[in-house]
């Protein structure tokens, strides 16, 4: 319940559980005034009332599972027992059937299932002992049958209603989680439009120099076949800054085509060796055949070399980045796996979001172009990791059709 750091919400839970703590007193004085001599009853419900009271103070400064497990379990402590030391008050009986519903305040499944068995199962003994008493429970005793079909019909509505509600809770919560990204995604398709147009002017300079001295003859031939790679590369940076121009003003489909994989790995693995050799690192690429898909080769190229050269930076020296391609059914997977620090679940979750990255000097936005070109085309990128393990990032494209 992260809700209660709010003032207002805290506040609101305070005098809710003031007035719940006022409640349970009154309950306790009146008992006092009912029964003649002080009970072992009454003394657990005098020590439930002191226990719950405290916990419930205490709960916003520890939000566990624990907490919230411990303060059900004395909720169904507390209720039973008055439903069996007061046998007059019928009331009693209406509300452990409703136990459940305490579970709805923390919006957990987990507790609530566990709340709703552990219910279920104290409700048929309890109904049980009390049809036996009959002098005590008269009205369990009078319609035996009838309450079987009202407690059974209570906890299938206690469900439908923690059910349905807490799919419409999370339902809204991805909704806002969409138009935050959506106002992220607004204000880095701006930032990006304007570095691009920047980086247009010099990189056009210096790709119409390269241009000359490719067809300069006082070069020699290997000279000339360097400028052409690396106009090569100046052409893919022309792609990359279109694709972020693409973010803040959206052009038409870039042309896909049959890419083999192996050619693309072989290709980004001899263009990032010199790179991994750096620190001594290397790359492995084993690749089985028929992988073929169909996306923008320029795009694929971009992809792969963002995701190997997070595993090279992630990896030790002298490590080495396994990147291993093959067909699973009709489907064409390409694994990148580190042995690196690995990651934590929350820190993969975020993955992919505008500025959120794990390098000190990272922005986020690569990762981000990568997730949307693949899943422009029907792929999907997956994350493994554990802190200290390694990652495996899981590339999952559509076979192309062989005709």
């Amino acid at each position: 319940m992260k809700e209660l750091h709010s003032p207002v919400n805290r506040k609101t839970y305070n005098i809710s559980m003031c007035l719940m703590i006022i409640l349970m007193a009154a309950g306790l004085v009146v008992s006092t005034a009912e029964l003649q001599t002080v009970t072992m009853g009454y003394l657990i419900h005098l020590l439930c009332v002191v226990i719950i009271s405290a916990c419930l103070l205490v709960y916003p400064r520890y939000e566990t599972f624990v907490f919230r497990l411990s303060i059900i379990l004395l909720g169904f402590v507390y209720f039973y027992t008055l439903a069996l030391i007061y046998p007059q008050t019928w009331t009693t009986y209406i509300m452990i059937c409703l136990l459940p519903a305490l579970a709805i305040l923390f919006y957990d499944f987990k507790l609530f299932y566990i709340s709703i068995s552990l219910n279920v199962i104290l409700l048929v003994i309890v109904t049980t002992y009390m049809h036996k008493q009959e002098t005590e429970y008269t009205y369990i005793h009078a319609d035996m049958t009838g309450n079987l079909i009202n407690i059974i019909a209570s906890q299938l509505l206690l469900f439908l209603i923690f059910y349905l509600t807490f799919d419409r809770i999370r339902k809204q919560e991805l909704y806002m989680e969409q138009v935050q990204q959506s106002e992220r995604l607004k204000m880095v398709s701006h930032l990006t439009a304007a570095v691009a147009h920047e980086i247009r002017n010099p990189v056009t300079v210096v790709r119409g120099f390269l241009q000359l001295y490719q067809e300069n003859s006082n070069f020699n031939t290997s000279d000339r076949s360097k400028f052409a790679l690396m106009i090569d590369e100046l052409n893919t940076v022309e792609q990359v800054t279109s694709q972020f121009l693409s973010m803040a003003k959206p052009s038409r489909e870039m042309v896909v085509e049959k890419v083999d994989v192996n050619e693309v790995l072989e290709g980004v693995a001899s263009l990032l060796g010199s790179y991994a050799m750096l620190s001594n690192k290397h790359i492995d690429i084993q690749v089985r055949e028929g992988c073929i898909i169909l996306i923008n080769p320029v795009e694929f190229k971009q992809v792969i070399i963002n995701l190997i050269k997070n595993a090279l930076e992630a990896s030790d020296t002298g490590e080495t980045v396994h990147v291993t391609a093959r067909v699973v059914r009709d489907t064409v997977e390409i694994k990148i796996v580190d042995q690196g620090c690995g990651m934590a679940e929350e820190e993969i979750k975020a993955l992919g979001t505008p500025f959120y990255s794990l390098k000190t000097n990272g922005t986020g936005l690569g990762l981000m172009i990568c997730f949307n070109i693949v899943e422009k085309v029907g792929g999907t990128i997956k994350y493994q990791s554990k802190k200290g393990e390694g990652t495996t990032v899981i590339l999952a494209f559509p076979v192309a059709d062989r005709n």
